[in-house]
């Protein structure tokens, strides 16, 4: 094992120590004078957290596979360690090696949401190296992104060399190939970055130029070099079932978020929610093949020994071969006393009949998202779900054996009223008075309970809501506390729970979601004041953002509250996920109109993403 880069008395005085001395199981160790090219992969959070990402493993996995390459890894300290650090001059360190970042060739962030923009600037810092990619020479560590906040990297673009653009099985390959002539040659780092713009899905901002109309808007984005794509398109694995996979994922020493066997079924989602960038940008939807993931399931589970197993995408229903999978799972793994865990299920009979079956003995609390109160609201968000498939669904979970039901809403979403927010109220009320309808009183165990969760709307780039208002930050409030009221007069109030979330976390995200490059200083000011774990209640202070905006003369509210028109060029229209703006524009209109767009199987709706020659786009076709 390497010699740690803490002492024992730095790691008996800071909690959790695991955190930071790597030799977890299945680790990858290679002797780094061997390799010529060393990445450092990145999750700009706490390591229980960055533990949990599925694709930092993939990309572990794939890239050790080279023989001149050697994947790192390196999450954000906890304050307690950042602040010895600090003081005693210790550099960022990876976990493998337990050698300062900045000896790496490539620092890989994956940046999973807009709240871990200053946690960037921490790892920049803490590693030694220039915050701002223009003070970085050849030689530095390059700095590169990935993740679905990519989608706009505008608002971090300053702090970046490049960013990956898509899905990182496909490109990196050309990428490291590039910079292993770069790194033995006199070719220069702008040379290099000119190269690697021509590489598919390889986004270099400062060869992208920015201009804005009086107004504040976008007037251009162009390039200021010849030879380099005027638009970035994403790229995507089309033969899912050859992508690579980490059979042997790294086990982490504390109980990370998501601890156990991770299969991941399928890509994309055919549904098309208004509000779900994730929906959007990960289109096409493929599909993983039953065999293989039966192989995976087996294989991994030997070489992790973990009790569970959990199946992953983002809707979990629409895989087509879900039964033949979960009825192996069951066979095989309920031998070995190994669990199933099946998120992102619609609330309908067939889900319940599959959640029957891996909760037959334990049934734990339901799990839905029904996004909204009303039929309107979920028809304007296109959620597909009718009222009475909801109640339908809840007493099937009844029946079934379930007593406690978690759902998950949306309050202020584009033509939101005070009937639909109150909607959420009298749908939780309608689920609790079908338990007590269906389950005799005899046969009732346990303390029935629905729990309600609101978040605030965000609109995201590459959806339909781009173009919409955000609520100001005390109309939030105002809602959601009338929201509070109104459980308040439900009959069932003593079975119903309301909570919501903070208000001012979600307006900071929505000025980061559809931001631009004037944003970077603030984001830089604020991580000066002292701000890092902004998606941590306790470490978050709006007020040192305000004091940020203010000092640059910027309205935040210019980014969150006014209403886009359709031809405003936005700071992410260089970048290509796929979806054309024509079909987000068609959408936007059927939103207020308060139209249902049939999912992708039932019909395809001309989105664009055909382009890619792959997916659901073709299935059935030869």
């Amino acid at each position: 094992m390497e010699k740690l880069a803490l002492s024992d008395e730095i790691l008996m005085s800071i909690e959790k120590p695991a955190r930071y001395i790597g030799n977890e199981i299945n680790m990858t160790v290679k002797d780094i004078n061997k390799v010529e090219i060393r990445f450092a992969m990145c999750f700009p959070d706490v390591y229980e957290i960055g533990m949990s990402y599925l694709g930092i493993q993939i990309l572990y996995d794939m890239f050790n596979r080279r023989e001149d390459t050697y994947c790192e890894r390196v999450y954000s300290p906890w304050p307690d360690l950042d602040k010895v650090m600090r003081e005693k001059n210790i550099l960022l360190f990876t976990h493998e090696s337990q050698r300062p970042v900045k000896e790496c060739d490539f620092l890989g962030i994956t940046i999973q949401y807009e709240m871990c923009y200053t946690n960037i600037l921490q790892v920049l810092e803490l590693s030694g190296l220039p915050l701002y990619a223009k003070d970085r020479v050849k030689g530095d560590t390059l700095i590169i992104g990935g993740g679905p906040c990519t989608y706009n990297p505008e608002p971090i673009a300053d702090f970046f060399d490049m960013f990956y653009m898509g899905e990182g099985e496909v490109s990196y390959d050309a990428l490291l190939t590039l910079y292993k002539e770069y790194k033995n040659s006199d070719m220069t780092k702008k040379e290099f970055l000119i190269k690697a713009a021509n590489i598919e899905g390889i986004y270099v901002p400062s060869i992208y130029e920015v201009t804005y109309n009086e107004d504040g808007t976008v007037s251009e984005i162009k390039t200021n070099t010849e030879g380099v794509p005027a638009k970035v398109k994403k790229v995507i694995v089309k033969d899912f079932n050859q992508a690579p996979y980490p059979m042997k994922p790294v086990i982490p020493y504390l109980r990370a978020t998501q601890d156990r066997v991770v299969l991941e079924i399928m890509r994309g989602c055919i549904r098309g929610c208004r509000f779900c960038q994730a929906g959007m940008i990960y289109r096409p939807t493929r599909q993983k093949d039953v065999e293989t993931l039966k192989v995976y399931a087996d294989t991994m589970l030997k070489n992790t020994g973990y009790e569970e197993i959990s199946l992953s995408s983002l809707s979990s229903s629409d895989y087509q071969d879900l039964p033949l999978l979960i009825d192996f799972l069951m066979e095989k793994m309920n031998n070995n006393h190994v669990n199933i865990s099946l998120p992102s299920l619609r609330i309908d009979a067939f889900s319940l009949d599959v959640m029957s079956k891996v909760q037959d003995v334990h049934k734990v609390s339901l799990t839905f998202a029904p996004e909204a109160g009303t039929q309107r609201m979920r028809d304007v968000i296109n959620k597909g779900l009718t009222e009475e498939v909801i109640i339908n669904g809840a007493r099937e979970a009844f029946k079934g054996g379930w007593s406690k039901v978690k759902l998950y809403f949306m309050l202020g979403l584009p033509t939101e009223t005070d009937e639909d927010a109150e909607g959420i109220a009298l749908l939780s009320e309608k689920i609790s008075e079908e338990y007590y309808a269906t389950v005799p009183k005899e046969e009732r165990i346990g303390m029935h309970q629905v729990t309600a969760s609101a978040s605030y709307f965000v609109p995201k780039p590459f959806t339909p809501f781009q173009w919409a208002p955000m609520l100001g930050r005390d109309e939030y409030v105002e809602r959601a506390y009338h929201v509070k009221d109104t459980f308040k007069k439900m009959l069932n109030t003593k079975r119903l729970k309301f909570s919501y979330h903070d208000q001012d976390i979600s307006v900071l995200e929505g000025v980061f979601a559809r931001g631009d490059r004037r944003l970077s200083e603030v984001i830089y000011r604020a991580y000066k004041k002292g701000q890092i774990f902004d998606a941590w209640t306790e470490f978050f202070d709006m007020q040192k953002y305000y004091d940020s905006f203010n000092e640059l003369g910027i309205d935040y509210k210019f980014y969150t509250e006014r209403e886009r028109s359709i031809d405003e060029v936005f700071p992410w229209d260089h970048i290509d996920c796929g979806v054309n703006k024509k079909f987000l524009i068609r959408e936007w209109e059927r939103a207020k109109e308060g139209v249902v767009t049939p999912n992708c199987r039932m019909q395809c709706s001309g989105c664009g993403v055909a382009s890619f020659g792959g997916g659901v786009c073709f299935e059935g076709k030869n």
